[in-house]
């Protein structure tokens, strides 16, 4: 250490030299000096960063005013970079492409079809939409574009020829080859519940629809169109997951939990594999009970086991095979109640088991053939016989005149039954035209309705003999009645209930 010495610009001085410098001015003239050099290194400084700013400003302005004629760096137009390009080099490119141009078309098996600009007149035309993109973007922020990217996406004036590109259209394979439409999700039946069976895409493109893409395509000169992820195709409206299929699901699996059973010779049964066939859905999914599937079925129903009218085969007391067809009488199943019955079954998850219900004197004796079963009265119309069979054994016959063999007044061949029993009545024929009295009224002891058309068992006072081929002679055979000798037609009144089943055959 210096006693009494400081430390001056790197030298060691006392505190009375100091001074004693002072007061000379040395000390003040170098320090004057350092200052002169400080400034001069300073505003070289500032020349140099003025210079440089004022490159960087004229080289910012010059890009900006370069930036106004030309496109932003990562300008892409239609798929195309255009940075840096002038609006003439944008427009004469693609004027080039519009000669060279060609759709290439993907079909959904992976076919391709073509369009070239030369099959539809394709022309090319000047282009206010290129010159909007560039009068859009803001040159003054050019820097900005190196990071960010700017696309355009334009319509070109474009001209071709409509009927052309439609006559193209029309003659591509994929017109040509058919139309699948799509398939919808849906319930389907497996053989014991209804499951989503998944939807399938259609291959159904028309004519219209394809034109209408192709033309967009084509008026953005874009070369490559995916007819699947363009739409062209249809697409199912329901689909596997979709909420309306797993709805309809329920609800027709729903109406397959009911079950009737009729209880015939041999049971008929309603069950799921029956139900199934009735239901379907519509457009929206909604579930459909098809009542006209449920109507035929009842209507087959009845045709196997409605014997109304139908042709019977059986054997005579005599032995004698016959066959009898038409009359009113056996089972005539009541369609229309059945019908009711089973919608409520299938509207409430029922399970039933019942006989049918028949129309009134629709029921016969036995559901077995033939039906009227082993208690029965039989008319042979060539015999000229009837007999009364109780049990399966003959408590009464007799021989008979039956009507007439001409249209007005033959006896109705047929299955009917007993439908009115009574005494003493008085049996009035149809009116006369010409003096318009009845043709006959003859008074009865006992009466047995076969038909409401008037047709019945009584007796015959009038008659003096019965059987053989009486009834063919004019004036003998009767009205249609089967007329019967007193006391047999006494007896069979007494023993002859109603509904009983009266066979006529012959």
């Amino acid at each position: 250490m210096h006693m009494g010495l400081k430390k001056k610009g790197g030298e060691w001085y006392n505190q009375k030299e100091i001074v004693t410098r002072r007061k000379s001015g040395k000390v003040g003239k170098k320090r004057r000096r350092k200052k002169k050099m400080t400034n001069k290194k300073k505003m070289m400084i500032m020349g140099i960063a003025g210079g440089t700013i004022l490159v960087i400003a004229l080289a910012y302005m010059g890009a900006a005013i370069f930036f106004t004629r030309h496109f932003l760096m990562n300008t892409e137009i239609n798929g195309v970079d255009f940075s840096g390009k002038s609006l003439a080099e944008a427009e004469e490119y693609f004027k080039g492409q519009v000669g060279e141009y060609t759709l290439t078309m993907n079909d959904i098996n992976g076919g391709k079809e073509t369009i070239s600009s030369s099959e539809i007149l394709l022309a090319y035309g000047k282009n206010t939409e290129l010159e909007g993109v560039l009068e859009e973007q803001n040159a003054f922020l050019w820097p900005k574009a190196f990071f960010t990217e700017n696309t355009a996406d334009i319509t070109f004036n474009l001209s071709y020829d409509e009927a052309k590109l439609q006559e193209k259209i029309n003659t591509l394979g994929i017109i040509q080859a058919g139309q699948t439409p799509a398939q919808n999700a849906s319930p389907t039946f497996d053989g014991n519940q209804f499951v989503v069976s998944p939807e399938a895409y259609g291959v159904s493109v028309t004519p219209e629809s394809l034109q209408e893409k192709a033309s967009t395509f084509i008026m953005h000169l874009m070369p490559e169109m995916n007819l699947a992820d363009e739409g062209c195709y249809e697409a199912p409206r329901f689909l596997s997951d979709s909420e309306e299929v797993k709805q309809a699901c329920d609800k027709m699996n729903g109406y397959c939990q009911a079950s009737i059973t009729y209880n015939m010779d041999v049971p008929v049964v309603i069950d799921r594999t029956v139900i199934s066939t009735w239901l379907s859905v519509d457009g929206d999914m909604n579930v459909i009970v098809d009542e006209n599937a449920v109507r035929a079925w009842l209507e087959q129903f009845g045709e196997r086991y409605d014997t109304v009218g139908t042709t019977r085969t059986f054997t005579t007391p005599t032995g004698k095979s016959a066959t009898v067809s038409g009359g009113t009488y056996g089972w005539s199943i009541n369609e229309d109640t059945e019908f009711q019955t089973i919608m409520n079954a299938l509207n409430n998850q029922e399970v039933i088991a019942k006989e049918p219900e028949y129309y009134i004197s629709g029921v016969a004796a036995s559901h077995s053939m033939p039906d009227w079963g082993s208690t029965y009265a039989e008319v042979d119309l060539s015999a000229q016989h009837m007999w009364y069979v109780v049990n399966g054994s003959v408590a009464l016959e007799t021989d008979v005149v039956t009507g007439e063999p001409i249209p007005e007044k033959v006896t109705p061949e047929g299955v009917y039954s007993i439908v009115e029993k009574k005494l003493d009545k008085v049996l009035v024929g149809a009116k006369d035209p010409v003096t318009g009295e009845p043709e006959y009224e003859t008074p009865v002891s006992y009466w047995m309705r076969i038909t409401w058309q008037g047709v019945g068992f009584h007796d015959a006072t009038w008659q003096r003999n019965f059987g053989g081929a009486l009834n063919q002679i004019r004036g003998i055979g009767s009205h249609g009645c089967v007329n019967m000798p007193l006391d047999k037609a006494a007896e069979l009144y007494n023993m002859i209930e109603m509904g009983t089943p009266v066979i006529i055959h012959y």
